[in-house]
């Protein structure tokens, strides 16, 4: 059969929640959290719900068809088909490769992969004892080798690969110990981490012991939590004018066990080593790419000897070679990958069906220049491996689809020039306030204010009028002129009325019955609007 023409798939939109403890919102379930990262993702792709044909959803734990559920009231109901998906900890890119080729074979064109976890605190365990365990021959290569022991089933598997690769290579405790160092390190800039705290090696590792070397800091916990992605064809892309953002899967490959798995008595093969190897010699290979040409990488550190593992299996460096690229520093900052940036599963969290899809926000975030403090410089290809024992591995390369479009603003940039007039308003100054809050607390005001306004300026130099975007929806906020942006409400005022109503002198209710503001959309946004007064001192007047 001749192959047939594969479409090219790009991500257009990403969300997610930040990932909690589970429990830690007593009133918050796993319908919030879809909701919460659904929204995000479709006004990052700035299209609305109706615009999506198919969903992937992923999730480990729950009933069946809660992916509906979580979809119905939150996001709509439009009769189209809905997936679930559950392949334990690569769930989350499992729904995300199936999204990716329903656009890739012309099935559709905009289809939305969507995975959360609501968990229950503690170790992982099996929920049926009736039935064959889908992990039992895993479990027997890892007896066979090293025994078995009274301590939580993953820690064991993973702990024992690293203790094979320890015998085998001659690798350190410590080696393990700075990945879980440089882990919780990279998470303090990362708002939608479960932990943000910085710890020092020797914390790391003499925190409590969980199995063998591995310690409390080296294992990721369990957490709630969700994310989300809106995957388009070209033509969508650029229908909707969406090359700017546009990140393209340029190759993704999932493997599932191989012979090797089980015939070979190794730990290191059972937990997924050659799953993951021929995984990512597919991608590069499909790509042209090789492994020195990646910048950051999103990898599954369920514990820190896996992501010691994967870095061989992934080709960064060497079988056997990990521990001097550890100490090297090429897994971070000023090395030659970054890995993790995000602070990975050890920090971040690991909600299974969410993280998949929050690997793909980081690395998203990461190409478009949009990941604030934590930024990789120059990042233009990057890598995602999300793994899940019994098993199944996901591995994908991404780049910006359309480099030539694609703009690269920061957080909190006013996308101005000289030329543009915003200068002559009288607003101006204001603006330039509200985007120096936003750099010092973004965040907060998103999650109070959560809508994006587009505020058309009447009166401005020349009698024109002028345009700006306020967006406390996403990310941690930012002030734009970009009129494509979809907003939530549209403020219509001269320049002198929002000037004097953004300082307090005009009061809102006022300026609505004098005629003064004319508004469209959620009349209690605008309220909120208000939130980003400032004072007359602080506008320079």
């Amino acid at each position: 059969m001749a192959p047939r023409k594969k479409n090219r798939v790009f991500v257009i939109g990403v969300g997610m929640t930040k990932f909690e403890k589970p429990g830690a919102q007593d009133n918050r379930d796993y319908p919030d959290m879809a909701k919460e990262a659904g929204q995000r993702a479709l006004a990052d792709a700035r299209i609305p719900y109706s615009a999506i044909e198919q969903a992937c959803v992923g999730y480990v734990y729950g009933d069946s068809t809660c992916g509906q559920r979580a979809i119905y009231h939150s996001l709509g109901l439009t009769g189209i088909p809905i997936i679930n998906v559950n392949n334990n900890c690569s769930t989350g890119s499992t729904a995300l490769f199936m999204a990716r080729q329903l656009v890739q074979g012309g099935l559709a064109d905009c289809v939305l992969a969507l995975g959360f976890e609501k968990m229950e605190r503690g170790s992982l365990s099996s929920k049926y004892m009736d039935r064959t365990n889908p992990m039992d021959k895993h479990m027997e290569v890892m007896i066979n080798c090293y025994g078995m022991v009274a301590a939580p089933a993953a820690p064991q598997m993973f702990g024992n690969a690293g203790r094979e690769h320890m015998e085998k290579y001659g690798t350190k405790p410590e080696h393990f110990a700075k990945i879980a160092w440089k882990n919780h390190k990279h998470s303090t800039n990362n708002p939608y981490s479960q932990f943000q705290d910085e710890y020092t090696l020797e914390q790391v590792m003499s925190s409590r012991k969980v199995f063998d070397f591995l310690t409390l800091l080296q294992c990721c916990p369990t957490s709630d939590g969700a994310g989300a992605a809106v995957l388009a064809s070209k033509a969508f892309v650029r229908k909707h004018g969406l090359e700017n953002q546009a990140v393209e899967i340029v190759a993704q490959e999932m493997v599932t066990d191989l012979a090797s798995t089980f015939e070979e008595n190794s730990c290191i093969k059972m937990v997924g080593y050659d799953m993951s190897w021929l995984a990512a010699k597919k991608c590069y290979e499909a790509a042209g790419l090789k492994p020195s040409d990646i910048d950051v990488v999103e990898l599954h550190d369920c514990f820190s000897a896996n992501e010691l593992i994967t870095y061989e299996a992934l080709g960064l460096c060497p079988e056997g070679k990990a521990g001097e690229l550890i100490d090297r520093g090429d897994n971070t900052y000023g090395g030659k990958f970054v890995v993790n940036p995000s602070g990975g599963l050890i920090s971040k969290g690991h909600p299974l069906g969410a993280t998949g899809l929050a690997q793909c926000a980081e690395l998203c975030w990461q190409l478009r220049g949009q990941a604030g403090k934590r930024q990789v410089p120059g990042a233009k290809v990057a890598l995602q491996h999300n793994i899940g024992l019994g098993g199944a591995v996901v591995v994908t390369l991404y780049r910006m689809g359309f480099p030539q479009q694609a703009r690269r603003p920061r957080v909190g940039t006013v996308l101005t020039s000289s030329s543009s007039g915003l200068e002559g308003l009288q607003s101006y100054p204001v603006f330039k306030e509200v985007e120096k809050r936003l750099q010092q607390e973004g965040e907060q005001l998103v999650k109070k204010i959560d809508g994006v306004f587009l505020l058309k300026v009447k009166d401005g130099p020349n009698g024109k009028e002028r345009t700006w975007v306020i967006d406390l929806k996403n990310g941690k906020g930012s002030v734009t002129t970009d009129p494509g942006i979809k907003a939530d409400c549209t403020l219509f005022m001269s320049d002198e009325d929002l000037l004097d109503m953004m300082t307090g002198k005009l009061n809102p209710q006022t300026a609505f019955f004098e005629g003064k503001l004319k508004f469209t959309g959620d009349a209690a946004l605008v309220r909120k609007l208000l939130k980003l007064q400032v004072s007359l001192g602080k506008a320079k007047l």
